[in-house]
């Protein structure tokens, strides 16, 4: 019986090029003003990071060569995230989910399932998502939000970790992703899984899972409400 779905973001709820072509954007053409921003504490922070790893160098030109090597680097991360949160309060920035992904989630969650995220991005970031998207703030349908500090995504332990924060045991868990290894690890882990297939997103399909295309295929293939 499955009752918490544990979702990714990017090719599974949210297409890969709003993040691609907006979000990172967005950040890259944020950062030259924010990193001058000295009466900001996590500004200030994030530049005594670099500075720690890249003695002498730019903090700029570091975070423009992760950017360009899609590096997680923390310091980055902070900033990224201040870049998006003042795009989201402001309006620039609205995420556009796929249509399927509202009314799915709403479903599961008034039937009583539990939702959480597991994504690469910063849970902040997944709230600033998931807080200012076209269909509406979606952050109370979700219970839990999980990021990197859990573990990496293809890591088996990672799942189990957030299984035991969840209390729930990992059979009653299913995790919906686009990344085949991301699949793996929490099958690994004892999760359910299934792979989005996302047309737009040409995803290439993984044949250790089974496969939907939308949140609504999901719903079929595993008896959940819809």
């Amino acid at each position: 019986m499955i009752r918490l779905v544990l979702l990714d973001i990017e090719g599974t709820t949210l297409p890969i090029s709003f993040v691609r072509d907006v979000m990172f954007p967005y950040a890259a053409k944020a950062l030259p003003e924010l990193l001058t921003r000295q009466d900001n504490p996590k500004v200030v922070e994030a530049i005594a990071d670099i500075a720690a790893t890249h003695p002498g160098e730019s903090p700029l030109s570091v975070c423009e060569s992760w950017m360009a090597k899609d590096e997680k680097a923390a310091p980055l991360k902070s900033l990224q995230g201040i870049a998006w949160k003042s795009g989201f309060d402001d309006g620039a920035l609205k995420a556009d989910l796929y249509p399927d992904v509202p009314p799915a989630l709403r479903s599961w969650h008034d039937a009583g399932l539990k939702l959480a995220v597991y994504s690469s991005g910063s849970v902040q970031a997944q709230k600033l998502l998931y807080g200012h998207t076209a269909q509406g703030d979606l952050t109370p349908l979700f219970n839990g939000f999980f990021d990197l500090s859990t573990g990496g995504k293809k890591d088996s332990q990672s799942y189990a970790r957030i299984a035991e924060s969840m209390d729930l045991p990992p059979a009653e868990i299913l995790f919906l992703s686009d990344i085949g290894a991301e699949l793996d690890a929490a099958s690994q882990a004892g999760l359910q899984v299934c792979q989005l297939v996302r047309p737009q997103d040409e995803t290439i399909a993984h044949d250790g899972a089974p496969q939907a295309a939308t949140l609504e295929d999901v719903s079929s293939l595993f008896s959940l409400p819809s």
